[in-house]
């Protein structure tokens, strides 16, 4: 009795370790008062707060928009990678280019934001373009979410059957074809997966962009970190609980395509 107990008492102590804190936040987020840890009543005036602050605002659209760039330049930059390493064993410069496109992964994101940091102000010193805007922020967050899309894309890559790809080669079918007409359709669920992957990243992360935020150009993860500095207004625990509620959608929309693709793929099989 006490083995089968302990299993599922740990888990529970693991799940509220984990997502305590996070439904603490969204309870604190409906607190009428304006002291973010004291209880005094329900209130929602903090979420009409938020379309109020414009700074939020701007840094939520702003945020939006990078992470979405990211994603998708990030999902295509890692499938053309991934392809080049999982389906061409051999070529001059491999593993230069394997270890170029690991290393954003192991290295601190201090030195990413600070080495880009430095390049732009260069480039803006030597030939009066660019600067620390949004620009600047997105190849930060497309040089980490590349190396992640690889990872995810090139895994999927090598669990493929390539007697498929082969047979279409044998049947007449272009490189291009048989990419687009089997290859691609087959890893349709790895770039899914990469494109939120590296969305998620680009949208909560902190280091890169305080190194390459600008005036005019400050993503919502910064504006919340600059604030937190002299105290937490409640209209963060609102931009967070919002923020909280758009990540669960797209999880769950996210689980129920690919239970559905499952069970489609399963009953060709039968």
């Amino acid at each position: 009795m006490r083995t089968r107990w302990l299993p599922r008492a740990w888990m529970g102590l693991v799940y509220a370790f984990l997502y305590l804190p996070i439904l603490s936040l969204v309870v604190f987020s409906f607190n009428e008062s304006v002291l973010v840890t004291v209880w005094s009543g329900f209130s929602t005036k903090w979420y009409r707060a938020v379309l109020d602050d414009a700074e939020l605002v701007a840094g939520f659209m702003l945020s939006l928009k990078i992470a979405l760039l990211c994603g998708v330049l990030s999902t295509a930059l890692g499938t053309c990678a991934g392809v080049a390493l999982a389906r061409h064993a051999r070529f001059r410069g491999r593993v230069l280019f394997g270890s170029l496109l690991n290393l954003p992964l192991v290295m601190p994101e201090v030195i990413i934001g600070l080495s880009i940091m430095l390049l732009v102000i260069s480039v803006q010193n030597w030939f009066g373009i660019g600067g620390r805007d949004m620009v600047a922020i997105l190849i930060g967050h497309v040089q980490l979410g590349t190396a992640y899309a690889t990872v995810v894309v090139m895994s999927r890559l090598r669990e493929l059957d390539k007697s498929l790809e082969e047979a279409a080669q044998d049947l007449g079918a272009r490189p291009g074809q048989v990419f687009w007409l089997v290859t691609l359709p087959q890893i349709a669920p790895a770039l899914l997966a990469a494109f939120l992957l590296t969305f998620t990243l680009s949208f909560d992360d902190v280091v890169i962009s305080a190194f390459l935020a600008g005036p005019g150009a400050t993503t919502l993860p910064v504006v919340i970190f600059a604030r937190a500095k002299f105290g937490l207004h409640p209209t963060v625990n609102a931009v967070a609980a919002l923020t909280i509620l758009a990540v669960t959608l797209v999880v769950v929309c996210y689980g129920v395509v690919e239970a559905r693709r499952a069970r489609r793929a399963k009953a060709d099989v039968i």
